[in-house]
């Protein structure tokens, strides 16, 4: 154990044992650099090392203290999907919502943004700029299909903190998580198949399903734990599943994480029937503690896991660099790739590589972490304040997403309108189903919570909620 983790353990075992309470101020760093005999900077570390453990918090000019915990929210309830393969819709909502992208006269809770304004990427721009002078002809060119060598090699570093040992060759890159999902589910599946999904599902998984012409069978889930491992498998045994399509890690939008013997359980269930399962780890490195959760990839003995990520959400959307580790479905997927963009963007896999390798990509995480989690306790502090009795708050442990659930009979497509017509937008639940269910939840991206206009933004949708209950807005 290095001299930084001593201390870190230290000091967390005081914690433990009472001896510093929520609120209380630590001791100095010069303090335990004495107590210790170890330098000024060991103790910053280890500092460092609590704060991203989500255990302490550093005040500006105060010092170190013991970070209240905020109780966590009423939960939604698990869901009730219905229990049938579905045709998927929704496309005219997404594409409304999809038309937002651009604008910037809305404070738009809708999306899944990143923080692109933290000091953090700026040697990402620097380092793209100096890419821009010296690889000036590769970055004109085609990259290899599988993608470049320097960012697989990355890439399959990086994914060593989730438990995989993923060989570089094993890597195809992509223009985005999309893809990766969408080329996953065109070579493990053929029209009018029947792929699993949990419920609610990210809207892009839903329209990736509907796009490739194949049905969702949706299954409940828990927001703490994930799907029903019971209800898959009596859906195994009643239906002719050909794919699982799952986010198990930092759920979007319920914000769940499975616990690892539910991933062991899900991963044997897979192997009995013989079934591929598309992983989409997009939210997994922005994991409020460390280490982050395991990938069921990391457990799969057999290749049938097709890991999917990409760095649009832990680093920025508009640089269209994602990536799959296929397993034994990689020729496939691979051809795939191939026909359907031939190559990604050079320039954006470059840069990506070299701000991992330089180790920019894990500074930048590190405050993340820290900042998301600042962002989802203000949120919902300010939702249980201000909303309308019998809202529901998930409690998700990593990324930057909110799933609630509203009283019984609110419409929350109506409350989008509304919203809009005071700068705001959400995303209304029913484009997280293939049925056009959860008609009275939303889901807002927390991001940038110091930002006066975020918790305005609240203060107004709870505002408008509360209207609408009073004047009977609600449908008959």
């Amino acid at each position: 154990m290095k001299l930084y983790e001593q201390v870190a353990t230290t000091v967390k075992d005081r914690i433990d044992r009472g001896y510093y309470r929520e609120g209380d101020k630590l001791p100095s760093v010069r303090g335990l650099s004495q107590e210790h005999n170890v330098s000024i900077s060991t103790v910053q570390e280890a500092y460092g090392l609590l704060i991203d453990d989500g255990i302490v918090e550093a005040r500006p000019k105060s010092g170190y203290y013991v970070l209240q915990q905020q109780a966590p929210p009423e939960l939604p309830e698990t869901s009730s999907p219905v229990s049938q393969p579905l045709v998927v819709a929704q496309w005219q909502k997404l594409q409304h919502m999809i038309s937002e992208y651009g604008s910037g006269e809305t404070t738009k809770l809708s999306l899944a943004m990143p923080d692109m304004n933290t000091p953090t990427l700026k040697p990402l721009i620097r380092i793209s700029a100096e890419l821009s002078r010296t690889e000036s002809l590769r970055i004109l060119n085609y990259e290899h299909a599988n993608g470049a060598a320097e960012l697989c090699r990355q890439v399959a570093r990086i994914t060593i903190d989730s438990g995989c040992r993923i060989h570089p060759d094993e890597i195809i890159i992509t223009s985005g998580c999309q893809e990766a999902l969408s080329c996953s589910l065109r070579a493990v599946t053929e029209p009018g198949d029947i792929v699993v999904v949990d419920s609610p599902s990210f809207f892009g998984s839903v329209q990736a399903i509907k796009i490739n012409g194949v049905k969702a069978l949706e299954i409940p889930t828990n927001p703490e734990t994930g799907i029903s491992l019971e209800a898959l498998e009596m859906a195994l045994e009643q239906w002719p599943i050909k794919a699982c399509l799952l986010t198990p890690t930092n759920n979007n939008p319920l914000g769940y994480s499975m616990p690892d013997e539910n991933k062991l359980r899900l991963l044997d269930l897979l192997n009995r029937y013989d079934i591929p399962l598309i992983e989409d780890d997009i939210y997994g490195d922005l994991s409020y503690t460390l280490p982050r959760p395991r990938t069921i990839k990391s457990f799969d003995t057999e290749g049938r896991v097709i890991l999917c990520s990409s760095f649009s959400k832990s680093i920025a959307p508009g640089l269209r660099v994602g990536w799959v580790a296929p397993g034994r479905y990689r020729e496939h997927i691979m051809m795939v790739k191939y026909l359907a963009s031939l190559s990604t963007s050079t320039l954006s896999q470059l840069a990506v590589a070299e701000f991992i390798a330089q180790g920019y990509y894990e500074k930048h995480l590190r405050r993340m972490r820290k900042n998301y989690q600042r962002d989802r306790d203000a949120v919902i502090g300010w939702l249980k304040h201000d909303m309308p009795p019998g809202t529901r708050i998930s409690y998700p442990q990593g990324g930057y997403l909110l799933w609630v659930e509203l009283p019984a009979h609110m419409d929350a497509n109506e409350l989008n309108e509304q919203a809009k017509r005071e700068g705001i937008s959400i995303a209304p639940g029913t484009l997280f189903s293939a049925s056009g269910k959860y008609k009275n939840f939303m889901r807002i991206c927390c991001v940038n919570s110091d930002n006066p206009k975020i918790k305005q933004a609240i203060k107004t949708l709870a505002q408008i909620c509360n209207r609408m209950l009073n004047e009977n807005l609600l449908p008959d």
